[in-house]
């Protein structure tokens, strides 16, 4: 039984790499599944019975996506003991993390075309906004910011990052349009402050 069930977790995982590599390279629409299987040595019926269908596929690399960015704001906000200075690192982290090449595509492209505004929001919801609320809220408990909604802050703080990941996208120098971003994202942030 375990070795069914570590060679089913390794047929994931291999198929979920090879797509996201495809994904990123072509695009959703021009993905073809059976090159994703021939690469896997896999046949199209063991990817759908992991995988409903194409979108399936495309949700799992999306969601390893989310969390390897995910994982990248929570190391980066762990470098302080400040809970200040934790928020601004994550912010930066997940400024960073969304807008690298390799996840373009996926994340600011094709996740939101391909999975649909509800289901993108959601799984933005439950990897990056979590993690900001959990922020703000253990901030609240320690009287560092304004007694406000934490629920209204996460939602603006996330959709003025989302809407900063998309412009930083679109210019070439963006190590210089992320610090632009961040300056802004810090003067945002401060107005929370006690």
């Amino acid at each position: 039984m375990k070795k069914n069930k570590t060679e089913t977790e390794r047929t994931i995982q291999s198929l979920t790499e090879i797509a996201r590599h495809h994904f990123t390279a072509y695009g959703y629409a021009n993905v073809a599944l059976e090159e994703i299987v021939k690469e896997a040595e896999l046949t199209r019926g063991a990817l759908y019975h992991h995988f409903k269908n194409k979108k399936g596929l495309f949700l799992a690399v999306f969601e390893a996506v989310q969390k390897e960015v995910g994982g990248h704001v929570e190391a980066e906000a762990a470098k302080s003991n400040d809970s200040w200075q934790q928020l601004i690192n994550g912010c930066r982290a997940f400024l960073e993390g969304a807008v690298q090449s390799h996840n373009q595509r996926i994340l600011l492209i094709d996740g939101p075309a391909v999975l649909g505004w509800d289901t993108f929001r959601k799984m933005d919801e439950k990897y990056s906004m979590n993690s900001l609320k959990e922020q703000l809220q253990l901030m609240r408990e320690q009287d560092l910011i304004k007694p406000i909604s934490v629920e209204a802050m996460t939602h603006c703080l996330s959709g003025a990052m989302n809407e900063a990941i998309l412009w930083i996208a679109d210019h070439h120098d963006q190590k210089d349009v992320i610090e632009e971003a961040m300056i802004v994202l810090q003067n945002l942030l401060e107005g929370l402050g006690k």
